[in-house]
């Protein structure tokens, strides 16, 4: 259903952070909706050079000149200038913090928000990563009305989309994105016209997202090569894969950027964690099979391939991983 008179006056304040939600509101943008504020984290420092890094969103609506809120927390302030924005709805992708009631309370047509999971399933912050460390075969995006609750809001639509072996955080996010976008779209002018049904989550089926941070991308090499893999895809690119590795007295981190699995081989009788010669690749034994090893980084060095690294590092091939 197409954008009606009655939509294109709403004003709608947006939320969000990520890339996400960068394509939910660059959609929104593109069909004209009255986006009059953009809510979104606060910029970060990242790296070891510790530079400020802003948010896909704000960079968006910064070339869109949309006046932008970054608030670490909804306080009476915070909470006063929304209301004199007077907003009649305000929609949320990806934005990584709980709305308050006294901020869900304010505008008339309520709070939308756009998740990527079939609710109540995934609920938190990082649905996509735990449907691929859970290996699950399919996904999707749900749009709800928002209430105090994490992500328990009643039902307005959901779609479900197939996950391929291929797909990792990067690439899936990006499936959903578009997804999520056209869901929205499709919600908001039924929304608004009072055609659109709520349907009560089953909590008894609900499920918790875990949040996800740096050290969980360590691997554990007496895992099933599997897991491992999931671990790959769904912490792919951040925080990514990582292990340790003894380089003479020097316990060094290295970051895996690209692996595969290889076929289960009965003959190959390594501890977990050895490197060794896989014909003309670099193999990690782990508990049921090998991880070939395409791509890598140690910390604070440039990325090189498995070969390219051995060969500048003699004694990595032989060495068991930590």
């Amino acid at each position: 259903m197409s954008k009606t008179k009655k939509t294109s006056k709403l004003r709608i304040i947006f939320m969000g952070t990520s890339a996400l939600a960068e394509v939910v509101l660059e959609s929104l943008l593109k069909e004209k909706y009255n986006i009059i504020a953009v809510f979104t984290q606060p910029d970060k420092k990242v790296g070891r050079k510790k530079e400020l890094k802003i948010s896909p969103v704000k960079s968006l609506a910064q070339k869109h000149k949309i006046p932008i809120f970054q608030p670490k927390k909804f306080d009476e302030n915070v909470i006063s200038k929304i209301k004199k924005t007077k907003p009649d709805l305000i929609i949320v992708a990806a934005y990584g913090k709980i709305l308050p009631r006294e901020v869900l309370e304010i505008p008339g047509f309520g709070s939308l928000n756009v998740h990527a999971s079939i609710l109540p399933k995934f609920r938190g912050p990082s649905p996509i990563q735990n449907a691929l460390l859970a290996n699950e075969k399919e996904t999707g995006v749900t749009v709800m009305l928002m209430d105090e609750g994490i992500d328990t809001g009643d039902i307005l639509v959901r779609e479900k989309i197939k996950i391929s072996p291929k797909n990792n955080f990067k690439n899936l996010s990006l499936k959903l994105s578009k997804l999520g976008t056209k869901l929205l779209l499709k919600t908001v002018p039924l929304w608004i016209e009072g055609k659109i049904k709520k349907i009560k989550q089953d909590n008894s089926h609900a499920t918790l997202c875990q949040l996800i941070e740096r050290e969980d991308g360590r691997i554990f090499w007496n895992e099933e090569a599997k897991n491992i893999y999931n671990k790959y895809r769904a912490f792919y690119p951040w925080p990514g894969i990582f292990s340790f590795w003894k380089n003479g007295d020097s316990l060094e981190r290295i970051k895996f950027h690209k692996i595969s699995i290889q076929k289960k081989d009965s003959q190959i009788k390594h501890l977990p964690g050895k490197v060794f010669q896989s014909g003309n690749k670099i193999g990690i034994k782990v508990s049921d099979g090998v991880i070939i090893i395409e791509k890598m980084q140690l910390e604070g060095k440039k990325t090189l391939t498995a070969e390219e690294f051995a060969n500048g590092h003699p004694d990595f091939v032989g060495s068991i991983l930590k």
